[in-house]
């Protein structure tokens, strides 16, 4: 039986990577889908893909930052698909980086605002939707970077995904008593487009680096950390909320 049959789910950030690959993954398991992000022509293909291979799929486009998104996604889950059981709040970006000392205000307000207010403007407008219906599953993706590691230059990104951490304990307890579970996944180097952007023209010599810091000695795929949302997002978990579930490969652990 298919893990998600018959619920309703919403995935932010779901033009690339991780948000894409969950997106695919959540309607493989019987869910119906809204997707958004603020590429339209990547999710119409990303809904296209879906209803290929059998899924429901519905796109939303527009920036997770604002608070008219959230609201239009949920007011489509529920006016297409009848309600909203599961949210996965991926949308984020690592933003601004540097020495603190070269970090503008709007570099960091920006980043703030497209990691964490971004998810708090999601589970706003989710929570209320859930309880009427019965309850749910939030998921946010928040990092080990400003969880159980640090690296330099990455101040606004770490304070960003951190605060996620510290907003799902808080939710966990508000949605207990109406069935809302809410949990976070920390992922560790994951082998994304943006990831790539990230780092035009790197050498061999410097992904290998970045592959030697995690005990596995590579990056995740986009569709092993969709799993670990998966986990969280369906009944498998039911007796999990307010937990900071790290999926990185061992790169929290390791010192070799």
């Amino acid at each position: 039986m298919s893990l998600l049959n018959g619920k309703v789910a919403i995935v932010t950030g779901a033009s690339s990577g991780i948000g894409r690959a969950a997106a695919k993954l959540f309607a493989a398991e019987g869910a119906k889908v809204v997707v958004t992000a603020r590429r339209s022509e990547e999710l119409a293909e990303l809904v296209s893909e879906i209803e290929a291979d059998g899924g429901e799929a519905v796109a939303v486009a527009g920036d997770a930052r604002d608070e008219e998104t959230a609201v239009r996604t949920v007011s489509e889950a529920i006016t297409r698909f009848g309600g909203l059981d599961i949210a996965f709040n991926n949308a984020g970006a690592l933003g601004a980086m540097g020495p603190i000392g070269d970090i503008t205000l709007e570099g960091w307000n920006e980043t703030l605002a497209t990691n964490t207010t971004s998810a708090f403007l999601a589970a706003k407008h989710q929570m209320p939707a859930m309880i009427e219906n019965g309850g749910g599953s939030i998921v946010f993706t928040s990092s080990f970077v400003g969880h159980s590691a640090g690296f330099p230059g990455m101040a606004p990104y770490a304070a960003s995904k951190a605060a996620l951490v510290g907003l799902t304990q808080a939710l966990a307890i508000e949605g207990g008593a109406n069935r809302i579970r809410v949990n976070a996944i920390l992922p560790g180097g994951t082998d994304t487009p943006s990831n790539a952007a990230n780092l035009p023209g790197a050498s061999p010599e410097t992904r290998g680096f970045i592959e030697g810091l995690h005990v596995l000695k590579r990056l995740a795929q986009p569709e092993e950390i969709a799993q670990a949302a998966l986990h969280l997002a369906s009944d498998a978990s039911s007796f999990i909320t307010g937990t900071a579930l790290l999926v990185d490969g061992g790169v929290s652990i390791t010192r070799t």
